[in-house]
C-alpha cells in the first residue's frame, strides 16, 4: 500500500491535501492511490450545493458546517472556483469564506479551479470527494462554481443536490430551465430575510406542479438566513428525509450504480482522448490534418479515419 494511502486511511489531513495535489496534477501515483483507496469508500454522505452565482451557496455552506460540526459529524468541503487565468488555481478559493473553521481538525476544506470544465465542477472533483471519503468525513459537501444552467456534473456525483436560490435575483424562470431545475432533490431559499420570499416560493411550488407531479420524491423548500443560522436545523433534516427515501426506495444504490458506471465511461473517454493527443503531438497524424486545412479533406472523413486506425471500424 501507498505510503498516502496508509496516511488517508488513518486520518492523516495532511496524507489528505497531498493526495488531492497529486489528482489535481496528475503525479504518476495517483491512479495506484485511487485504486487503494477505492475499497474504504461509498460511506460518506455526499451533499452537492449548486445555484446561481451571487446565491450565497459559500456562506450557506459555512454555515450548515457549523451546524453540523456541533451534531459531532466530521465534515469534508470541496469547494470549486473559477480557475485563474494566470495560475490555473482555483481564483478567490471559497475557504476565503469558511476561515471560521479553519483550525478545526473535524473539518476539511479544498478549493479546486475548474480548469476548463464547463459542467460547474472540475475534472478532478469525484476523486477528491474519493480522497476525503476515504479519509473518514461523515459528509461531504461539494459547491459548484456558479453557472446556473450548464451547473449539471455536481448529479453525477451527490447523493442529493441542493439547489440554492435567492429573492430578487431576476427572472427566477431563468433557473428553471430544464437542467438545473431537474437535478434539485430540495430548493434552499438562501437570503430568506429579503422581500420577494413568498413569491419566489410560489414560483418554485408552480414550477414543481409541472415538473414533479407524478415524481416519488417531490423536492421540499427550505428558507433559510445564512448570516444567522435560521432554517440549518430544518434544511438537514430536509436531506435527512432525502437519504431516508433513497435508502428505502432502493434509488439510492441505483444512482450510485450509475454514478460508477458513468465514471467508468468518463475514465475511458479522458484515456483515449489522451492517447489521442499523445500522436497527435509526435506527429502521428500531421498528414491528415494538414489535408484538413489545405481543405483537401473533409473533417469528418480525416476524423473517422483517425478512430479507424485507433480502434478499428465503428460497430
Amino acid at each position: 500500500m501507498h505510503e498516502i494511502t496508509r496516511r488517508i486511511l488513518a486520518g492523516d489531513a495532511r496524507g489528505a491535501a497531498r493526495a488531492i495535489t497529486c489528482i489535481e496534477n496528475d503525479y504518476p501515483e495517483r491512479s495506484r492511490i485511487l485504486r487503494e483507496l477505492f475499497p474504504h469508500t461509498g460511506r460518506a454522505k455526499l451533499i452537492g450545493i449548486t445555484g446561481t452565482p451571487g446565491a450565497g451557496k459559500s456562506s450557506l455552506v459555512d454555515c450548515l458546517i457549523g451546524y453540523l460540526r456541533k451534531l459531532g459529524l466530521k465534515i469534508g468541503v470541496v469547494a470549486v472556483d473559477p480557475t485563474s487565468p494566470f495560475t490555473g488555481g482555483a481564483l478567490l478559493g471559497d475557504r476565503v469564506r469558511m476561515q471560521n473553521h479553519a483550525l478545526d481538525s473535524g473539518v476539511f476544506i479544498r478549493s479546486m479551479g475548474t480548469r476548463g470544465s464547463h459542467g460547474g465542477l472540475s475534472r478532478n472533483t469525484r476523486d477528491a470527494v474519493r480522497v476525503l471519503d476515504a479519509y473518514g468525513c461523515d459528509v461531504i459537501l461539494i459547491e459548484t462554481v456558479g453557472v446556473g444552467q450548464s451547473e449539471l456534473d455536481v448529479m453525477t456525483i451527490a447523493d442529493t443536490t441542493v439547489v440554492v436560490l435567492t429573492p430578487g435575483g431576476g427572472d427566477s424562470v431563468q433557473a428553471f430551465k430544464a437542467g438545473i431545475m431537474e437535478i434539485a432533490d430540495l430548493f434552499v431559499i438562501n437570503k430568506a430575510d429579503l422581500p420577494g420570499v413568498e413569491k419566489l416560493r410560489i414560483e418554485v411550488e408552480q414550477m414543481l406542479d409541472l415538473a414533479k407531479h407524478d415524481a416519488l420524491w417531490r423536492p421540499p423548500i427550505v428558507q433559510t438566513v445564512s448570516t444567522t443560522g435560521q432554517g440549518m436545523a430544518e434544511l438537514w433534516e430536509q436531506v435527512g428525509q432525502h437519504q431516508r427515501f433513497l435508502q428505502e426506495s432502493g434509488e439510492g444504490q441505483v444512482r450510485r450504480s450509475r454514478h460508477l458506471q458513468e465514471e467508468v465511461l468518463d475514465i475511458v473517454r479522458d484515456s483515449l482522448y489522451q492517447r489521442l493527443l499523445g500522436g497527435i503531438k509526435t506527429g502521428r497524424y500531421r498528414d491528415e490534418l494538414e489535408r484538413v486545412a489545405a481543405r483537401e479533406a473533409d473533417p469528418y472523413s480525416a476524423a473517422d479515419r483517425i478512430v479507424r486506425e485507433w480502434w478499428g471500424p465503428t460497430p
